[in-house]
């Protein structure tokens, strides 16, 4: 699940506020009172007497001296920012094991690390006492890396190129500027999906556009963050995508728009280790796969033999979420 970024000021501090959220903060914890001047800024939630999320009703702030504070906090049913007199990880280690939603209040960067890796699964998030803007975007560089997945990425040689027609593709336009080597991983089944490249590549025929990744027929598979699948059709303006670049980091980034053509197809196929990787992409110069080196390879370039890189999971979705359950897709 993705990890919360909360800032909590002592009092209203425009400054902090507009930094917290251009950091991509998800709520203020802030004094009653300071509603009007947060809207001034923008939009972000609440979390005071009076706001968004009303404290001590939809969050809950309990600081813990003993061991009734924790089972209070245990038992709460709701998001609930725990503070220590002194920093302490068991009071943290033992709520995660009750399975309760905490957001670890910390005073610096280092103290949101380790309260996000305690016990591997970590707290649902921290509480940033913010005293600094370098605080608050040292806390979100944090926060950002915390929510990025590692995936295993693998090499997938190429068994077969085949044309099959016309049919409805998706070109996806983020919100962001792709680096080279980065792009989605888009696939036929959800077990089995190319890193498909985006199109910062310069070419004699069209201009690169670096924020734009074409990804395939509307029947493919895109991986999104916490590790939830949809179809390519499902994509809209405003849905978090998962970029992925060769050694496996993971970036979400926005969709801005997407189209949906008519175009001529491939049906491009290669086998990892142990799985068929299938997609259908666009029979197109500029639509390419990425390759074990990090560099690029046009579809229609492509060749029997060639290597490009995959990644593989167990199959098994039910709208989207991964499920234990044997499903054969070919």
């Amino acid at each position: 699940m993705q990890k919360l970024f909360y800032v909590r000021l002592a009092s209203f501090d425009a400054p902090l506020a507009q930094c917290a959220l251009e950091q991509g903060a998800h709520a203020l914890v802030l004094p009653a009172g300071c509603m009007k001047e947060v809207a001034k800024l923008g939009l972000i939630d609440v979390i005071a007497e009076d706001g968004d999320m009303q404290l001590g009703k939809a969050v809950l702030d309990i600081h813990i001296k003993d061991k009734a504070d924790e089972q209070r906090a245990a038992e709460a049913g709701v998001p609930v920012i725990i503070s220590n007199d002194n920093w302490s990880i068991i009071p943290l280690e033992n709520l995660i094991a009750a399975g309760a939603t905490i957001i670890q209040s910390v005073d610096t960067a280092d103290k949101a690390r380790l309260a996000l890796e305690t016990m591997e699964v970590g707290a649902a998030g921290a509480c940033l006492n913010a005293k600094s803007a370098q605080d608050i975007i040292d806390t979100a560089t944090v926060i950002r890396s915390a929510n990025n997945e590692k995936l295993d990425i693998v090499t997938a040689t190429i068994e077969s190129i085949e044309q099959v027609g016309i049919a409805d593709r998706v070109c996806i336009d983020t919100t962001s500027i792709l680096q080279p080597g980065q792009g989605a991983l888009i696939g036929d089944s959800s077990a089995a999906m190319f890193l498909v490249h985006n199109e910062n590549v310069e070419n004699e025929y069209v201009n690169a556009r670096p924020f734009r990744i074409n990804a395939g027929a509307v029947h493919a598979y895109a991986r999104l963050p916490d590790g939830k699948t949809c179809y390519l059709s499902e994509m809209r303006a405003g849905k978090r995508m998962l970029t992925c670049d060769p050694a496996g980091n993971t970036f979400p980034v926005t969709i801005g728009r997407t189209k949906i053509e008519r175009r001529p197809m491939l049906l491009i196929k290669a086998k990892t280790s142990d799985k068929t990787v299938s997609l259908q992409l666009q029979n197109a110069e500029t639509i390419r796969l990425t390759t074990p080196d990090g560099g690029w390879i046009s579809a229609t370039q492509l060749k029997v033999g060639d290597d490009v890189l995959a990644y593989t999971e167990a199959a098994g979705r039910h709208f989207g979420m991964k499920i234990d359950e044997t499903i054969t897709e070919c």
